[in-house]
């Protein structure tokens, strides 16, 4: 007998392009790499400044593995689903009701990608005009995770509204199943 998550694992790989599967593992490796440099950095910002030898390099490097670990984040979690939005009421639903609310939930997530990406772009030329110390790097190199997971996150959300549109959201059978696992 297969476990409830496998059959929930199943179910989401049908509904998935295998043609993004590759940017997903290569996501969730780099967060992986973005959480390991934000915890060792850290350390080591202690540690040397508890010797009384501070690297200022490290807190620059710090910041940017935090960065782009939250906004790489949030690429692999809308491709997995786990990010938060209206799901409680959009699960409760059948039929076009279901699809109505599950595809203006998406919308609203895509209108968010879109605004990250423009708004995101904007930002990135700004940071041109600004140096981050000590390193003198523009702050551009951090204003570029933004559009970066604009971009991620559309991709993700088109690839979820195609699959639901053509395959179905799923039912309230399933969520009510989902709701007793846990």
């Amino acid at each position: 007998m297969r476990g409830f998550n496998s059959l929930v694992l199943e179910e989401q790989r049908h509904l998935k392009w295998r043609g993004l599967d590759w940017l997903e593992q290569v996501l969730m490796i780099l967060c992986g790499v973005a959480i390991t440099g934000f915890s060792v950095l850290v350390m080591c910002d202690i540690v040397t400044r508890t010797i009384g030898h501070p690297w200022l390099w490290l807190q620059e490097a710090t910041m940017t593995f935090f960065i782009y670990g939250i906004f790489i984040g949030v690429g692999a979690a809308t491709r997995r689903n786990d990010h938060l939005y209206l799901a409680v009421l959009a699960e409760s639903l059948t039929g076009n009701k279901r699809l109505f609310f599950e595809i203006f939930n998406r919308l609203v997530v895509l209108g968010v990608a879109f605004c990250m990406i423009y708004f995101g772009y904007l930002n990135f030329l700004d940071g041109f005009k600004s140096l981050r110390m000590p390193s003198m790097t523009p702050l551009s190199s951090l204003y570029a995770a933004i559009p970066l997971c604009g971009v991620l996150v559309s991709i993700f959300i088109v690839e979820q509204m195609v699959n639901g549109w053509t395959h179905g959201f799923g039912d309230a059978s399933h969520a009510d199943e989902k709701r007793k696992a846990l």
